[in-house]
């Protein structure tokens, strides 16, 4: 039981292709009044990146307001057996068998989720595919379907990645702490030690490398604590390359495309309507440095033409990617928005 009195339960699941994942559920000293809610991360991270240490996180917050709060380690997670997984992968073995397994343990009818960065691209693959019909809201932060990011983000992508890809095969920020492997790596993080100056917390430094071109990418420095911005440096792990490559090529075509020619994902998802009456809320915050606004604010439109009136979005003012969950203010600033979309869907 962790100092706000929450519970940690365990409950493991088997994706569809046999991977090993799992579900924390959460739990207050009372009953939850309201239904549950899937909390799904990004790339290279693990479940615990949703509590940072605060007064306050979402994951407290959540279980306060009376939620049934799951956070789901996808195969993305630095907790799940080493894999070089594709956003693919995740939308059809991972995100279905999850949030079936929170309807197996709750009994309930439906589920709302808060997805972030590829936990949320993927798992809007998985919706706009009609994988989880029972996910009815869902709030997502930084990018769904339409990944636009900085130019000299593209331009890595582009010049960097491919050849990285080959030689390498995946980056890890947690070099910071473990120390890079072998000649290349350790080349690698002199080289990133000698260009980003903005702090001194090699993670810090390795992980603005890694998911973009920023200084820093993932977060505004004055939006986090300390003890954060410390603790971090244990929530980091292996992104596979071959995820990049993915991305690239999201980014040319100007929407998410399928890699791996899966029969249960769509040739196209923007070319015909969403298999999916889930309401959508689309955060951005104005300093990220991964992905820009205009993402979200495409897919926000394209959702809307399908279902108009149904969607909303907000920027979020002064907040970058991960702070928008890790930042000192966001139980004021942020978490107050997010749970006003969760409860529009709470009681239907």
């Amino acid at each position: 039981m962790n100092a706000n009195g929450h519970a940690d339960r365990v409950v493991p699941f088997t994706a569809g292709d046999g991977l090993e994942c799992n579900l924390i559920h959460v739990t207050g000293g009372h009953a939850p009044a309201k239904g549950p809610v899937l909390l799904v991360h990004g790339a290279g991270v693990r479940a615990n990146i949703y509590r940072a240490p605060n007064r306050r996180t979402l994951v407290d917050v959540l279980v306060d307001e009376g939620y049934d709060v799951w956070l789901e380690n996808w195969r993305a997670s630095i907790d799940i057996a080493h894999n070089r997984w594709t956003l693919d992968q995740a939308a059809v073995f991972d995100h279905p068998h999850a949030v079936r397994k929170v309807v197996e343990e709750t009994g309930a009818d439906d589920v709302q989720a808060v997805i972030h960065c590829q936990g949320s691209t993927s798992f809007v693959m998985s919706a706009v595919a009609g994988l989880v019909p029972e996910v009815k809201t869902v709030v997502a932060n930084a990018v769904t379907l339409h990944p636009v990011v900085p130019r000299l983000a593209e331009a890595k992508l582009r010049v960097a990645i491919p050849p990285a890809a080959r030689v390498l095969g995946y980056l890890n920020p947690g070099w910071g702490v473990s120390g890079a492997p072998w000649i290349l790596p350790k080349l690698l993080h002199g080289f990133v030690l000698a260009t980003h100056r903005e702090c001194d917390n090699d993670v810090c430094r390795l992980a603005s490398f890694t998911y973009g071109a920023g200084f820093p990418t993932l977060w505004r420095h004055e939006n986090l604590s300390p003890e954060t911005h410390e603790w971090l440096k244990e929530e980091f792990g292996d992104v596979p390359l071959t995820f990049f490559a993915q991305m690239l090529a999201c980014v040319r075509a100007g929407h998410l495309i399928g890699v791996d020619e899966r029969p249960e994902l769509p040739e196209s998802f923007v070319a015909g309507p969403p298999q999916t009456d889930a309401r959508f809320s689309f955060l951005a915050g104005d300093r990220n440095g991964c992905f820009l606004p205009e993402s979200q604010q495409r897919s926000y439109e394209w959702f809307e033409r399908h279902a108009p009136g149904r969607h909303s979005t907000h920027v979020l003012h002064g907040y970058g990617h991960l702070d928008v969950f890790m930042g000192r203010r966001a139980d004021e600033d942020i978490f107050p928005v997010i749970v006003n979309e969760l409860e529009k869907g709470a009681g239907r």
